[in-house]
């Protein structure tokens, strides 16, 4: 199990769709196999009554309200982004999940992030998506519902990490294994086309790449274009969109491209050769 978090952004959507493999929709319900575990607070906000199935266009706004409630609120740094995005990647061997064992990871990730804290119900709005095999995407606004920012511990990796851990344990799953070591004959070859991955994965990284801090900016200009009135602002705010959902493709195909670099290829077998026996006159 590999946890992994993403660059904050301004907004849920891009996050919500790269959890379901597919762009946010306001025609397409997400029922409780989907949504497999949220903040304990969002039952203040849902009646008996109401609707209980929402699209994901719906759960994209529940996630963004206390931004577009308090949007002066900011970090430390001035960094406006509230919007958290980890997910977490099971083994590919793994078996295959049922839904409370998803919720169960999503809680114990959330609270080992600090995203969820016990007896707080009014904290941060928070979402766990389970769309794609073998992974689970948590998304969390780190506003608060009374406007407060929340701060993630600075070791959040490492308490991902840990937490992963003992959830592979807990649950029986297969556990991260450490890389082989490379043997000496083939050390500098890899460590030349290691480099190469790495100037690769650099661009790709969705903390400080350089295609990550672009995404974020035109993610939030869309943000920004689509609040104002007039059909001309959405469409400049769809196309945007879609202009950084395609560089979120560019900066996949980057990272798979870094990760075929440093696997060992395997080397071709030469043909056998086939000796016949001759007999001496």
């Amino acid at each position: 199990m590999i946890p992994r978090l993403h660059e904050r952004t301004h907004t849920p959507h891009g996050p919500l769709a790269e959890a379901l493999g597919r762009p946010v929709s306001p025609h397409e319900g997400l029922t409780e196999y989907t949504i497999v575990a949220h903040w304990p607070g969002l039952e203040y906000f849902t009646l008996d009554d109401e609707q209980r199935i929402w699209t994901s266009v719906q759960w994209a706004e529940h996630l963004e309200g206390p931004y577009l409630e308090h949007p002066f609120t900011a970090s430390p740094d001035d960094d406006r982004r509230a919007i958290l995005h980890l997910d977490i990647r099971l083994h590919p061997d793994d078996r295959e999940l049922t839904g409370p064992e998803w919720a169960e990871i999503a809680h114990r990730l959330a609270r080992a992030a600090s995203i969820e804290i016990p007896g707080k119900e009014r904290g941060c709005r928070w979402i766990a998506v389970q769309s794609q095999p073998g992974r689970l995407d948590l998304i969390a606004n780190l506003i608060s519902v009374d406007g407060a920012r929340h701060a993630p511990p600075a070791d959040i990796l490492r308490r991902l990490a840990d937490e992963a851990r003992r959830i592979e344990q807990d649950l029986r799953l297969i556990p991260v294994r450490s890389v082989p070591t490379a043997r000496p004959a083939r050390r500098t070859a890899l460590t030349a086309s290691a480099q190469l991955a790495s100037v690769l994965t650099q661009l790709a990284d969705e903390q400080v790449g350089a295609l990550a801090t672009v995404r974020g900016l035109i993610e939030h200009t869309a943000h920004r274009i689509a609040c104002q009135p007039g059909a001309a602002g959405t469409d400049t705010a769809h196309r945007l969109e879609l202009i950084a959902r395609r560089l979120h493709a560019i900066q996949q195909d980057l990272d798979t491209t870094a990760t075929h670099l440093v696997q060992p290829r395997v080397a071709a077998t030469p043909p056998a050769t086939w000796y016949t026996a001759h007999r001496s006159p």
